[in-house]
């Protein structure tokens, strides 16, 4: 009985503790953002060049800064939403982590030049003047800042880049009419949105197959894993090798195909033979179970989720702070004509600190949503996940294919939950439903125990991928290009309206 009121006593500090916390996380809040928008308006005020469109660059740097609080919050949950699932990294190291990897990217090695999407998406018959250029650009990043915000509340998650590219075409009609907009580009973005959740998700179930056949399915897993968990860590190696060189570097590197190539190759025999003895240390003292086996993968899998997050930081900046980039250059030049444009080292730290801001006061929502609501995960699915992610983004880029990381992530996370529902339909043996741990019950609703097996069997298999969650995230899917353009259209209507004024 002491015992009893002993832990419910202790139970009662703990949840006292976490309210205490999450109160003050509450009010800390206000202060973080107000000196974060105070911070980017003066970076703006300091380096931008006197001129009449001068006042429109500091309020599109506050956009720039609103936008990069949401792709922190919305999407550097799908590089560490599966190792927190995993239980590989608590929330709090998950989040010093993944902000410390995404600023380090997106400062060192964030793009040098950025395609502004208006060159690609809008085709309009005559130059627009600078000021309508910079309304476009100002609500289109507005409306697509709004949409991922609102995405995010509602546990969403959505491509920052079709948001932008949303918000652009809604913006771009209302400024010069529908026949602007460039609609083949809307047709390669809409194939994407096929394209990256299945080129992820089959990646991933084939990675989870091997590991399955190669290691877990054995008689002697130690013994397989021995032998396969370094290829593993080899082809993480190379893959993410690949990966930094041809997106991450682009700024500083751009290396041919056959040297990403090569030194992909050098990269996976670095990893195979650096990772082989601490893999047989490692295997000496666990059983042959697969929890122990798991644990083999918790490594590998903290270092992948940090180069995802460092590689998102390089590459997806230009999400976040682009469009302020292009409308730096319009206002400089007075001419819509900005082309590729550079991204000023004020404009990537307002981005930088903005995504590392969002991902620690609005992250967690989406970090457990993306990490442990959709389908169960362990130390091993979640490699396979990122892993996944990683070879999905190099074959798309390879072959020119317009694709989105977030699409990607959550489509390799069901890829591996259903790869599970399918093993288990097939018959293949899950550890998780034995008869050894059923509560059987012989009565008239289960006449043998073969069929209270079988029931819960049936159980287990509806509750491996949550459809109501998929369904959830693929109607944000749908809507956001259609919802980020009608808000920017309004958006637009109204600062055009302000600036007559």
């Amino acid at each position: 009985m002491a015992k009893s009121t002993l832990d419910k006593d202790l139970g009662k500090v703990d949840t006292l503790e976490t309210a205490t916390a999450s109160r003050a996380r509450a009010m800390a809040m206000p202060g973080l953002l107000l000196v974060f928008f105070i911070g980017a308006i003066t970076l703006a005020s300091l380096f931008v060049i006197e001129g009449p469109l001068s006042w429109f660059v500091i309020a599109a740097a506050v956009i720039a800064a609103y936008m990069a609080l949401n792709v922190g919050a919305n999407d550097v949950a799908n590089n560490m939403g599966p190792a927190v699932g995993s239980r590989a990294l608590s929330l709090g190291g998950a989040l010093v982590i993944a902000a410390f990897c995404e600023a380090a990217g997106a400062i060192l090695a964030g793009g040098d030049v950025v395609n502004t999407v208006s060159r690609d998406l809008l085709r309009p018959d005559d130059a627009m003047p600078a000021l309508q250029f910079i309304l476009v650009m100002m609500s289109a990043f507005l409306a697509a800042a709004m949409w991922i915000n609102l995405a995010t509340c509602l546990g969403a998650p959505v491509s920052t880049t079709h948001s932008v590219v949303g918000g652009v075409v809604g913006a771009g009609i209302a400024a010069a009419g529908f026949w602007v907009v460039h609609w083949p580009m809307i047709g390669a973005i809409v194939a994407s949105w096929v394209i990256s959740p299945g080129l992820g998700g089959l990646i991933a179930a084939a990675l989870l197959g091997f590991v399955k056949w190669s290691i877990l399915l054995r008689e002697d897993r130690v013994a397989a894993a021995r032998r396969w968990v370094p290829v593993m860590v080899g082809l993480m190696t190379g893959v993410f090798a690949m990966y930094l060189a041809n997106k991450g570097f682009s700024r500083i590197w751009n290396p041919s195909a056959l040297t990403v190539l090569a030194l992909g190759l050098v990269f996976f025999l670095i990893g195979w033979g650096m990772s082989r003895p601490w893999v047989a240390e490692r295997a000496r003292h666990i059983e042959n179970r697969r929890k122990h086996i798991a644990n083999l993968f918790t490594v590998p899998l903290i270092f992948a989720a940090a180069l995802l997050s460092f590689a998102h930081g390089a590459n997806d900046v230009a999400n976040a702070v682009g469009p302020l980039a292009a409308i730096v250059a319009a206002a400089e030049t007075g001419s819509s004509e900005v082309g590729r444009v550079a991204l000023p080292l004020w404009v990537l730290v307002i981005g930088a600190i903005g995504i590392a801001v969002g991902l620690a006061l609005f992250g967690p929502r989406l970090i457990r949503m993306v990490g442990e609501k959709i389908t169960r995960m362990d130390a091993i699915r979640a490699y396979c996940v990122a892993l996944a992610a990683a070879i999905t983004v190099l074959i798309a880029s390879a072959l020119g294919l317009p694709v989105s990381s977030t699409h990607i992530a959550v489509g390799a996370i069901f890829g591996v939950g259903f790869l599970r529902e399918a093993l288990m339909n097939k018959g293949v043996p899950n550890p998780a439903v034995q008869p050894t741990s059923l509560f059987l019950r012989v009565d008239k609703l289960n006449k043998t125990p073969e069929d209270a097996i079988a029931k819960a069997q049936k159980r287990e298999r509806r509750q491996l991928v949550r459809r109501r969650h998929a369904l959830g995230i693929i109607t944000a899917w749908i809507v956001t290009v259609p919802a980020a353009g009608t808000l920017a259209g309004l958006l637009y209507l109204l600062m055009q309206a302000f600036a007559d004024f």
